[in-house]
């Protein structure tokens, strides 16, 4: 009993495909987005009260949708960007659902991932969305520019358009430096920098990559972690950046099924939950290892740490497609399953590691 438990708290029976889920921030209430049988969107707003989860808003849209952030807005607008079926990018104010502040057609295809910086105090710089889709493509976007993107990044005509599954910012330290990091179906994983407009670095990890996630977006790159098909993620130092052997990397094995998601706990950035195809909930601790690089002179390479599995638990038949950390109280978590229910998890002894 010495270890963190994962406790389930609460869970909702949906009648539509959950995709994701996000806190409101600073409150008590989140947000589960996905798709009715017939194709149209679900968007629900539910809070937590006495101990219970009420609905309080619900709303259907034409489009079914697949992702949600929060990530772009300052607090106070809690403006929620999305992504839908048919590639349209779109900020909700959470006050009024009628019609989106911001509509854009982004893609041409379903918009798998999406993930903003500069909103929230998380990131210097401007409110930016970064969008991964179907079609190919990466897209950066400015809600503040109507219509077109700030940045695009899609194979050169004539190359093969792989399925972008996830994508991620980070390195937004500065209002100059800005990166983001995007996962492919076929394995492929590419750190774009913004400020030169060039790939940092690229690499293959042999399995679709399901989901890619910085330690935290607003300081110097330090750690990423990247979760595939076939059991593994992977978590890159990237403080050190080798010219041949690019960045260290720790490769582990978990949820025996696919790994859908990592989540780094706010509070906390080398603590981080997993998420898996079989519905299973695996928690994280990253230990640095004695010294972080080894080599001669300029050169020098990252040296990895260990990732010790503090807990796991089954909470769901199916895969868990959606998963948010509360910034605001330490262990409070949602996740949305493929089983049609949102569930809210509590997870204990988090301030004791």
């Amino acid at each position: 009993m010495d270890k963190p438990q994962i406790i389930l708290h609460a869970d909702v029976s949906l009648n539509y495909t959950v995709f994701d889920t996000r806190w409101i921030p600073v409150s008590t209430k989140f947000v589960s987005l996905g798709t009715h049988p017939k194709g149209d969107g679900a968007f629900q707003i539910y809070e937590i009260s006495g101990g219970k989860v009420q609905l309080v808003t619900d709303v259907t849209k034409p489009r079914g949708f697949k992702c949600g952030t929060f990530g772009s807005s300052p607090m106070h607008q809690r403006h929620l960007a999305t992504g839908d079926f048919e590639g349209n990018l779109q900020l909700w104010d959470m006050e009024s659902l009628d019609s989106p502040l911001f509509n854009v057609r982004g893609h041409t295809q379903i918009i798998n991932a999406i993930d903003a910086v500069g909103g929230l105090g998380i990131g210097a710089g401007a409110p930016e969305i970064v969008t991964g889709s179907k079609d190919g493509a990466v897209k950066v976007w400015d809600s503040r520019q109507k219509d077109l993107p700030v940045a695009t990044m899609e194979p050169e005509a004539g190359q093969d358009k792989r399925d972008c599954w996830a994508v991620a910012f980070g390195n937004a330290f500065t209002n100059e430096n800005r990166c983001v990091c995007a996962g492919y179906d076929n394995g492929d994983i590419k750190l774009f920098d913004l400020r030169n407009m060039s790939i940092r670095w690229e690499s293959n990890l042999k399995n679709g990559v399901c989901s890619v996630e910085f330690d935290r977006k607003d300081i110097k790159m330090n750690k990423l972690v990247a979760t595939t098909l076939e059991s593994k993620f992977h978590v890159f130092d990237m403080r050190h950046y080798h010219p041949k052997k690019g960045f260290s990397a720790l490769i582990k094995k978990a949820h025996k099924s696919t790994v859908w998601l990592a989540r780094h706990l706010p509070q906390n950035r080398d603590i981080f939950m997993t998420t898996g195809g079989a519905g299973s909930l695996c928690l994280w601790n990253y230990e640095y290892p004695p010294k972080r690089c080894d080599g001669d002179g300029p050169v020098k390479f990252g040296v990895m740490g260990e990732a010790h599995l503090l807990q796991n638990t089954i909470v769901a038949n199916q895969p868990i497609s959606g998963f948010d950390w509360n910034t605001d109280k330490l262990g409070l978590a949602v996740c949305s399953s493929f089983d049609q229910t949102l569930r809210v998890i509590i997870v204990t002894r988090l301030n004791t590691l």
